[in-house]
């Protein structure tokens, strides 16, 4: 239907009972909408995480897929309409249930251990950090090869974080110990050295370099450069804390 401006009726015509009620409804709305108060965000609690079976059946074949698109909507529960949540206000139990679901869907995938490690374990929360670090190292154990950086990375938050030496001992004897050298850097897998040094067990860290040297597995010339330049340092080291306790 099409209107012509002939017929349209002049704003005069309108009674002025109307024009009031509309004039009033459009202060009392504009009112209200200045006067009321801000909205409020609240935080979404993180769920627990469903049966694996039950994941098994929504991949409809193609859990690869899936545990790339859980992954993406874990790490990102933390920013919520309105609000951002710190990673030390989640649940934890139900972050490493998710974690390790994940994990269940594709165990190639990396980025759940490397996001435990180095954005879920560097809260400020000790116990926080504890037990994300000792999920990071019980999937390590399923296999040490591929998961390494994950522990080399709770290595250092044990060692500078919590500053609890003997954990950061337990993870790099770990390394040292469960993986493969072929697989794995030189670095990573004498990590169990620094921290040694760093305990102040230096018989135990030259008796560990010479026994690497002893066995005839390290091949690579510049391994076993770094090798015996630790071991002389290490021998200088204790002979000088032999010579302050005979000072003393």
């Amino acid at each position: 239907m099409k209107f012509h401006r002939g017929n349209e009726r002049p704003i005069s015509d309108v009674p002025p009972v109307i024009v009031l009620v509309l004039l009033l409804a459009f202060t009392a709305q504009t009112a209200w909408h200045y006067t009321r108060p801000e909205p409020v965000a609240s935080a979404s609690e993180l769920p627990a995480p469903p049966p694996f079976d039950f994941m098994r059946l929504a991949s409809l074949g193609d859990p690869v897929a899936l545990s790339g698109i859980t992954m993406l909507w874990l790490q990102s529960f933390d920013n919520q309409p309105g609000i951002s949540i710190p990673f030390n206000q989640l649940d934890y139990t139900r972050l490493i249930g998710w974690l390790d679901l994940i994990l269940k869907l594709n165990g190639k995938m990396m980025y759940p251990l490397l996001a435990a490690s180095r954005l879920y374990g560097e809260v400020p929360d000790d116990a926080k950090k504890r037990q994300m670090l000792e999920f990071v190292y019980r999937k390590f154990l399923d296999d040490p090869d591929r998961r390494w950086p994950a522990l080399a990375h709770a290595v250092f938050v044990a060692k500078h974080r919590l500053k609890d030496l003997p954990l950061a001992l337990r993870y790099a004897s770990a390394l040292s110990e469960k993986t493969t050298p072929s697989a794995v850097p030189f670095w990573a897998r004498q990590m169990d050295i620094y921290v040694l040094e760093d305990m102040g067990e230096l018989e135990s860290a030259k008796v560990l370099v010479g026994g690497l040297l002893e066995s005839g597995t390290i091949k690579d010339p510049q391994e076993l450069e770094f090798l015996q330049q630790r071991l002389e340092t290490l021998e200088k080291q204790l002979e000088e804390k032999r010579q302050s306790e005979k000072s003393n």
